[in-house]
């Protein structure tokens, strides 16, 4: 991309619009993803940067390829496993790592906090009239494994803090300071009251909480997956909630979106939400701001910062 040129750059929204108009040499021409490539203006011959919009669907890879000068897809949201792969030759790809970690790991509190206080049980009571006062469980004390290491992890660790749990145990790719590796989860697993799930979706991610993984945990322990739906696989899940050993909290599902007669809507000890960890006023804002960066990288002739390298 030429660094004195104007980079023109295409959004799904009006919100890109005004928040990259100041952007010196960056010019936001708003296009219709709703409708597909027949919804690209003019510009999209000379585009060189498309925004899909936030959790886009598959229909922007044709978009994609009916811009022909366009050399990186800049995405809103931090997950990027629908694209990986999947773009032309020469196309790269940047995420919006940064943006929505603060408001996910809020859904990850939100969650842990309700399924140990029982709140949707006493929901539940509400409806009914049931009065069924009892002592309840509590994250104080809790130990807590976060499965990925990145800026969800450090948002939701220092989210937990306040709580005063027993421990955060961080595991990444690679053993490094302050965080295990993967190699190590079949020791780290039994020692965790609540697991988190905090990895992108990527060949070494999919399917990894399979049946082995969930029998390595305690009994009693909750697993909470705010990462993507197939990272755990449903059958296994359902099995142990069946079983009554394990609890769980999921903003995301594999297939999704579920259908209306999938068992995981019954399944017992289960709190499920649909795909909202990230969807909050001013996500939109949040993620455009990190946009910004990216797009002064590359008109300074630099890669953006959250260029996404391999699967991730």
């Amino acid at each position: 991309m030429a660094e004195n040129s104007e980079l023109i750059v295409l959004v799904p929204d009006e919100v890109g619009e005004r928040a990259l108009s100041s952007l010196e040499g960056v010019r936001a021409v708003r296009y219709d993803e709703s409708a597909g490539p027949e919804g690209l203006p003019p510009e999209a011959a000379e585009a060189e940067v498309l925004i899909p919009g936030f959790l886009a669907q598959d229909a922007a890879a044709a978009m994609i390829r009916a811009c022909p000068k366009v050399r990186l897809v800049q995405l809103l949201s931090a997950g990027a496993e629908r694209f990986v792969g999947h773009l032309p030759e020469g196309v790269a790809l940047s995420d919006c790592q940064g943006a929505h970690g603060g408001v996910t790991a809020e859904w990850v509190l939100a969650t842990i906090l309700a399924v140990v206080r029982e709140i949707p049980a006493f929901v539940r009571n509400q409806l009914t009239g049931t009065w069924d006062q009892h002592v309840t469980d509590t994250l104080t004390g809790k130990r807590v494994l976060l499965v990925g290491a990145g800026d969800l992890a450090e948002q939701t660790a220092r989210r937990l803090a306040p709580f005063e749990v027993g421990s955060v145990t961080r595991v990444g790719t690679r053993a490094r300071e302050g965080v295990h590796g993967v190699d190590e989860l079949p020791g780290l697993l039994p020692e965790a009251d609540v697991v988190v799930l905090l990895v992108p979706l990527t060949d070494a991610t999919r399917g990894l909480v399979d049946a082995d993984f969930l029998a390595a945990m305690a009994d009693g322990a909750l697993l909470v997956n705010a990462a993507r739906g197939p990272v755990v696989q449903t059958d296994a899940l359902l099995a142990e909630l069946a079983a009554g050993r394990l609890r769980a909290a999921v903003d995301v599902t594999d297939p999704e979106p579920l259908p209306a007669d999938h068992p995981l809507w019954s399944a017992p000890g289960l709190l499920l939400t649909p795909h909202v960890g990230g969807s909050v006023p001013g996500h939109l804002d949040r993620a455009y701001r990190v946009v910004a960066t990216q797009l002064e990288a590359v008109r300074a002739g630099q890669d953006p910062p959250n260029l996404v390298v391999g699967q991730y």
